[in-house]
């Protein structure tokens, strides 16, 4: 037993002595994005938009809806269908608080890529 534990300390010393490794170096770390910094996928093209804006983007709406103080405004091609939700903000005119995007049978879709398409088929800006 004892020469065992005398074999054991000698490797354990062994390990111990000799070169130090070299220090680990690391990159430096990519900030995490916040949700002000994260993409919106296109989106921002639409959001904070007022009507007026809309229709210079996309043209005419497919349909346009009042529901209290929000104001709905859809917009349709082959390709899908896009609903613009413009809602007061302070005392100036609506704007595009939320959008919803759908293909035409009902089935989701990307809503940046809704925005594309619609873009597409008004030859919007």
């Amino acid at each position: 037993m004892r020469r065992c534990m005398a074999g054991l300390l000698l490797m354990v010393s062994a390990c111990t002595t000799g070169t130090t490794p070299p220090p680990v170096t690391r990159a430096a770390a990519t900030p995490i994005p916040t949700n002000a910094t994260l993409p919106r996928g296109g989106l921002e093209r639409v959001l904070g938009q007022n009507e007026r804006g809309l229709i210079a983007l996309f043209g005419k709406p497919d349909a346009a809806l009042n529901e209290g103080a929000a104001r709905k405004l859809q917009f349709a091609s082959g390709i899908c269908i896009l609903d613009t939700y413009l809602y007061p903000k302070g005392t100036g005119a609506p704007v595009v608080t939320h959008v919803d995007a759908r293909q035409p049978n009902g089935t989701p879709i990307d809503r940046a890529s809704c925005v594309a398409a619609i873009t597409r088929r008004s030859g919007g800006k």
